[in-house]
């Protein structure tokens, strides 16, 4: 039986359509050994992220992801600037839902058909919403998006048009969830959270698989915008892959990019805090990652230290400025990804370091 264990108690749990955290509060990881990876068999599967399927925790034989699967995955890795040769973008807006958070939904969305269930409940600040639904769709399967009544419209309108029930709350992202996740208790159903669930981290760690591809190696760096980390985690879950299979020789340090407004983790990175203390948003135009309690706050900071990495904090205009640079590079993105940017241009970087930074979601998509 697979199984769930607790990041705080160490509890274990069998994995059901109804479990989403440890009865002490704590975050749920999946019980399993570091795949042994097998770089041939990556040819035997479609060029999408499903080449890394048996990286994944699905039994051997299943099948379910071919039904799911929009061809999400293999983005583009582009030098960004000819003068600037060793650093690069991947650019993950061109995904089915236009963001990078379809890595994690397919995979999480293929895991909810296969365990049978019926309807999922999630919330968001946008892209995860969009791609749940579009997923959902994708496996007939009914779906309630819990987002606040601030959401650009133009991802309402892409939650809606895959058929999903719209609950806008008034409240901030902390509140939203608390209202999703009262739901999900109230009704019974899989809450299918890019947060909770630890099948998310497995569809996005393929962004470290592809870029090793592209590569052929490991990069320096690796800069990453971060709310609740679902792309720093599944980036350094993937690489340590890649290292415990002794395909690379050093994991990418990470470089952690937060809005100056909403900066929790990078204070508890400053104060030396194992765990970060939530914090006030005080407003940030960068929606995706204005998260002032993160729920895997400890394991980001560990991705984080245990990389050699730090965290840099944008202000508002730097965000702004650096999606006007980003668009007269051909780049049209959205603005969280444009901290993502502003970050870049604040990094230290030493001569030659070879770097990646993710273009996360399409400029459209914007309010």
């Amino acid at each position: 039986m697979e199984q769930f264990i607790c990041n705080r108690c160490g509890k274990k749990h069998d994995i059901t359509p109804n479990r989403w955290k440890c009865e002490c509060g704590g975050v749920l990881n999946i019980v399993k050994d570091s795949p042994k990876i097998d770089v041939a068999a990556w040819n035997n599967y479609p060029n999408t992220l499903w080449r890394y399927f048996e990286t994944m925790p699905f039994a051997k034989d299943s099948k379910t992801w071919e039904s799911v699967t929009m061809g999400e995955g293999q983005s583009p890795l582009i030098v960004l600037d000819p003068m600037e040769p060793n650093t690069y973008v991947k650019i993950d807006y061109m995904m089915p839902t236009l963001s990078f958070k379809d890595r994690g939904a397919v995979v999480l969305m293929t895991k909810a058909k296969e365990l049978g269930v019926s309807k999922v409940i999630a919330d968001s600040s946008g892209n995860a919403g969009t791609a749940i639904a579009a997923y959902a769709a994708r496996c007939n399967i009914a779906c309630d998006i819990y987002l606040s009544d601030e959401t650009s419209p133009k991802k309402i309108a892409q939650i809606k048009a895959h058929g999903a029930t719209i609950k806008e709350i008034h409240g901030t992202r902390e509140e939203i969830a608390a209202a999703a996740q009262k739901a999900v208790d109230a009704e019974k159903v899989f809450y299918a959270s890019h947060v909770y669930n630890p099948y998310f981290y497995e569809g996005t760690k393929t962004y470290a698989y592809e870029i090793y591809e592209q590569l052929k190696g490991a990069p320096d760096a690796l800069i990453i915008p971060v709310g609740n980390g679902t792309l720093v985690l599944g980036a350094y879950y993937g690489f340590k892959e890649l290292f415990e299979s002794k395909l690379i020789e050093k994991i990418p340090k990470i470089v952690a990019i937060q809005a100056a407004n909403c900066a929790p983790l990078m204070r508890a990175y400053e104060n030396g805090l194992e765990i970060a203390e939530p914090v006030t948003n005080k407003g940030t135009l960068a929606e995706g990652i204005a998260i002032a309690a993160p729920a895997r706050s400890r394991q980001i900071l560990e991705a984080v230290r245990e990389t050699n990495g730090l965290f840099i904090d944008i202000k508002e205009d730097e965000i702004l400025s650096a999606r006007a640079m980003l668009a007269d590079k051909g780049f049209y993105v959205e603005v969280t990804t444009a901290a993502n940017y502003a970050g870049y241009l604040k990094y230290k970087k030493a001569p030659d370091e070879k770097i990646i930074i993710p273009l996360c979601g399409a400029g459209i998509k914007s309010k």
